[in-house]
């Protein structure tokens, strides 16, 4: 079996404007079977959720396979799959309600990798609770978050750790698992930010170890929402802040308001696009996913690759994606070159490569890149070698 690119790409009407698209992990495009699916729901008939009439239960279904496919994707319980606006939004209903049980002299990790939405919300809710918030750096030289730099800043008093699966800036994979492991020892939560992460690898919620695992299927072919899942033994033991009236079923309770059904089809049909590569007549969907992911994973390696050895051959650019273990995301600068002006320049020439620090300000600060970040590389799935090598003559044109 093999990653017929060619093929993946014809689903995407946007890639016949001719545009090389380099800024999936701020965003991926949209394959038609993602608009076709939004569009049927929205052509109804459809209601709020119910079993009465026919408008009502297509809502329903709508509900129940988007969990399910989720549920697939990051190899969850679709009870324990919670719908929101956006991660950034999930992010900050749970650490409300999880800072309900937090007092001075707790702590809660955060980490100099991660983007703000898996920072700040922790950060707020700790200062809100009088709990102390612990730093972990990562390796600027090499770019890695190793376990040892959790295994520092946790104590007794740790409460939760929010760590990302994959930095959005830089690509690195932190060792997951090995860090659970440790997060759990010391008696505190996991929150894990998937939302890059979940665009490259296929995701096992058991496996990584993760107590809370945020994703938006907007970076993986989607529309824009957030998706969280956890156990829904750990959910039914949280209590947001709720209207009196809507339910405390979980895991409705934490969805606030009538769910955007539109957007629910469309990340079912996200999922099922992506699974597409693997499908096979005996497999069911996470089967088809885990064929599809490795792939599409064998399908980014070779571009990879291909970038950097073509990078290589332009002695002004730095690039500072090095962890061994990352996502095929690469962060540069450029001697003497503004990286702005390069994003400008690749724009003229349909390549679309955005220069900036993309939320991940720790980050970039800790690169010693300032709030300024630099120019941001990031394949995806419909990306193919002809969009690889207008990227590396449209950055040699610009450096000459």
């Amino acid at each position: 079996m093999t990653y017929d690119i060619e093929l993946f790409r014809a689903q995407f009407p946007a890639l016949a404007t001719g545009t090389a698209f380099f800024d999936g992990p701020g965003g991926t495009q949209t394959p038609r079977p993602v608009i076709e699916a939004m569009a049927h729901a929205l052509a109804g008939p459809l209601s709020n959720r119910g079993h009465g009439n026919p408008a009502e239960r297509n809502a329903e279904t709508i509900v129940a396979e988007a969990r399910h496919a989720l549920g697939d994707l990051l190899g969850a319980d679709p009870s324990g799959v919670v719908f929101g606006r956006s991660a950034t939004q999930l992010a900050y209903d749970f650490s409300r309600t999880l800072a309900k049980s937090w007092s001075p002299g707790d702590e809660v990790v955060v980490t100099r990798l991660d983007h703000d939405s898996n920072i700040r919300p922790w950060v707020q809710a700790a200062e809100q609770a009088g709990a102390t918030v612990r730093w972990a750096g990562f390796d600027p030289d090499d770019g890695e978050l190793r376990a040892e730099a959790i295994a520092e800043v946790l104590s007794p008093r740790t409460r939760l750790v929010a760590v990302t699966g994959a930095s959005n800036l830089i690509g690195t994979r932190p060792p997951v698992p090995e860090i659970a492991r440790l997060v759990h020892e010391a008696g505190a939560l996991l929150y894990v930010d998937g939302v890059h992460l979940t665009a490259h690898s296929l995701v096992d919620l058991d496996e990584l170890g993760a107590d809370f695992y945020a994703c938006s299927p907007y970076k993986f072919l989607g529309p824009h929402m957030g998706v969280l899942a956890a156990r829904p033994q750990l959910l039914e033991t949280l209590a947001p802040d709720k209207l009196l009236p809507s339910t405390d079923a979980v895991p409705e309770r934490f969805e606030y308001g009538t769910l955007p059904y539109e957007m629910l089809a469309g990340a079912r049909a996200a999922v099922d696009v992506l699974a597409a590569p693997g499908a096979h007549p005996e497999r069911d969907r996470r089967e088809q996913l885990v064929a599809a992911f490795e792939l599409l994973g064998k399908h980014e390696e070779s571009l990879r690759s291909r970038i950097e050895d073509g990078l290589a051959g332009l002695p002004a650019v730095r690039v500072h994606s090095r962890a061994a273990v990352r996502t095929p995301t690469l962060l540069l600068t450029l001697d003497g070159r503004e990286t702005r002006d390069a994003a400008h320049h690749l724009a003229q020439r349909g390549v679309n490569a955005p220069s900036g620090s993309f939320y991940a300000l720790e980050a970039s600060r800790h690169l010693g890149l300032g709030d300024d970040g630099g120019l941001r590389v990031g394949l995806a799935p419909y990306s193919n070698t002809e969009d690889v090598d207008r990227l590396l003559e449209g950055l040699a044109d610009f450096l000459r």
